[in-house]
């Protein structure tokens, strides 16, 4: 017989389909921050050297989220924080180290989640922000 069955590679795709449907929403889970807009460069691939950067997150109410060890979206305290931070800069030490936090925390907050980075061991700590509003406002000015 010179014929190829497809049904099985046809099962197999569909079971594939459905896999990926249902490990898709679990992926892009994280905090709710407001980030505070700035005319900043934006991070390349080549800045980050291939590596999945460790994110330090402060939510408007200034509780601690790390995008690593158990549950992400679970707030955790500064001895875990330095804990979780310490245990992924010794397996790998030029990790990038970024802050997202809210605009609408205290500044004292943020600077104190950056006081347990660097004594966790992270020599560079990035910001996130958020560079829509800037780049609408720059639209806005052109069109006058």
């Amino acid at each position: 017989m010179g014929e190829i069955n497809v049904v099985p590679y046809i099962d197999v795709m569909l079971v594939l389909l459905i896999i990926f449907m249902v490990t898709a929403p679990l992926l892009t889970q994280g905090v709710q921050v407001e980030l505070p807009d700035a005319d900043a460069s934006p991070i390349t691939p080549e800045d980050l050297r291939n590596r999945e950067p460790l994110v330090l997150s402060v939510d408007r109410e200034g509780r601690y989220y790390v995008n690593v060890g158990g549950n992400e979206d679970q707030a955790v305290d500064e001895a875990t924080v330095r804990q979780r931070v310490e245990v992924v800069l010794r397996r790998d030490a030029e990790t990038p180290v970024l802050v997202k936090a809210d605009e609408r925390v205290p500044y004292g907050r943020v600077v104190q989640g950056m006081v347990i980075l660097q004594q966790a061991g992270a020599k560079k700590i990035g910001f996130l922000t958020d560079p829509k509003a800037v780049r609408a406002l720059e639209d806005l000015e052109r069109r006058r």
